[in-house]
């Protein structure tokens, strides 16, 4: 588990926290998560999940597809294709493994047709 970037989703999550004018107990509650690993991503100590990004989306009302691009398990898109990755990383019905194998092989069918912006890093 290496740290994040500067400017990366640690520091967007803080600064979206405090713009919602809320603790980082009050996030942590909101979210489902302990206080100590939200103190970790902040920091940039942790690298959180793709179910942990979308629960504190929800918590700080804002898309957890920003999450997701500033944690860069997606890239932007351009607003004209339908954003599968998305999908895949949103469902709750299965589980992160089960995504990453998805986001893998759907990686690979973009390339294999001659996409070379896939839309994910796997």
């Amino acid at each position: 588990m290496g740290s994040l970037n500067p400017g990366g989703i640690g520091e967007f999550l803080r600064e979206q926290r405090r713009n919602a004018q809320l603790s980082l107990r009050q996030l942590a509650e909101a979210a489902g998560v302990s206080n100590p690993y939200l103190s970790q991503i902040e920091r940039g100590l942790r690298k959180p999940s793709a179910e942990i990004l979308q629960q504190l989306a929800k918590a700080l009302r804002i898309s957890a597809e920003t999450l997701y691009v500033r944690a860069g398990m997606l890239e932007e898109r351009d607003g004209r294709e339908v954003d599968v990755a998305a999908a895949i990383l949103a469902d709750p019905s299965i589980t992160e493994q089960q995504k990453q194998a998805l986001l893998q092989i759907y990686t690979s069918f973009r390339a294999q047709n001659g996409d070379g912006a896939a839309g994910t890093r796997p």
